[in-house]
């Protein structure tokens, strides 16, 4: 029996050494196919295809958003005062105050006005750019780990979901199967009850049968139940055999929509017809939840 797997989940870790430390965070969310997307700081473009590999093996559909971010030891940061850009703040708020407009401004106010204070960061060593990439890789493969950990559950989550959603439209089969036996006569008894009502000797019996067995044709439901029958066998086929599953089952659950309809616009029969729209809602229910399926 195969795993099935959802698509939503978290994954993070990160790995620390002389350059500092690396974290990173994996993110997913449905998708129709797999859409691996990148956030990482300037000088990792050679890890980049390696990264998109990790997402890969790992993963079949989904959008997958990795995010890389390095802190560098402490004592490797400069900090650097734009005096230029800090005279011109002052000058502006030296004018406000004496046209009335604004109070006085601190040294602490002007400091923290964007662009005055900026940091930089000392070139890497060699030995500390590659140290630096080893590391991102291995925490990038244990945050998609993971990540992958998080989807596995939401599948097993969803087993279970899916499983009740198809208890559900397997009973309503079999009470849409149970209605029709039924449909025969009550479409019979029907027809005589309004032709007694309109013609003063009713209808004549062998007219009645022919009348009332062309209606039954218009109304047999059995290839939608048979085809019901059969949409059942293979989802659960395909929850039992495991992800990826989802493009098939979400092509299933169209399928089971297209017979609910038909067999709606066939009932003739109010019990049939609430049993119909019983089943498409139930149907609607086993859709929602097949798109979160890899």
């Amino acid at each position: 029996m195969g795993k099935i797997t959802g698509m939503t989940g978290f994954g993070r870790a990160e790995r620390s050494g002389t350059f500092g430390t690396v974290a990173v965070e994996a993110r997913s969310v449905n998708g129709k196919g797999l859409d691996v997307r990148l956030r990482l700081p300037s000088g990792f473009d050679a890890v980049e295809p390696k990264l998109r590999e990790l997402a890969k093996v790992r993963f079949n559909r989904g959008s997958v958003s990795l995010s890389l971010n390095v802190t560098p030891p402490e004592g490797t940061q400069g900090v650097h005062i734009d005096e230029d850009r800090l005279n011109l703040y002052a000058k502006a708020a030296h004018r406000l105050y004496e046209q009335g407009a604004a109070a006085p401004a601190t040294a602490g106010e002007l400091l923290a006005l964007k662009g005055v204070i900026t940091t930089e960061d000392t070139e890497p060593d060699l030995d500390n750019a590659e140290a630096l990439q080893a590391a991102a890789l291995l925490a990038a493969a244990e945050a998609l780990d993971g990540l992958k950990a998080a989807r596995d559950g939401e599948g097993t989550a969803l087993v279970g979901v899916l499983t009740g959603h198809l208890d559900e439209i397997e009973a309503l089969r079999a009470e849409a199967a149970s209605n029709a036996e039924a449909l025969p006569d009550a479409i019979k008894a029907r027809i005589k009850a309004k032709f007694d009502e309109l013609l003063p000797n009713g209808l004549d019996p062998e007219r009645l049968e022919q009348e009332a067995a062309m209606l039954a044709v218009k109304a047999d439901i059995r290839e939608e139940l048979d085809r019901l029958t059969a949409h059942i066998e293979a989802a659960r086929a395909l929850l039992d055999g495991g992800s990826p599953a989802g493009r098939k089952l979400d092509f299933l659950a169209q399928e089971f929509n297209r017979e609910a309809n038909t067999l709606c616009s066939k009932s003739a029969d109010p019990a049939l017809t609430r049993t119909g729209l019983a089943l498409k809602a139930a149907v609607d229910r086993l859709r929602e939840q097949v798109q979160n399926v890899e």
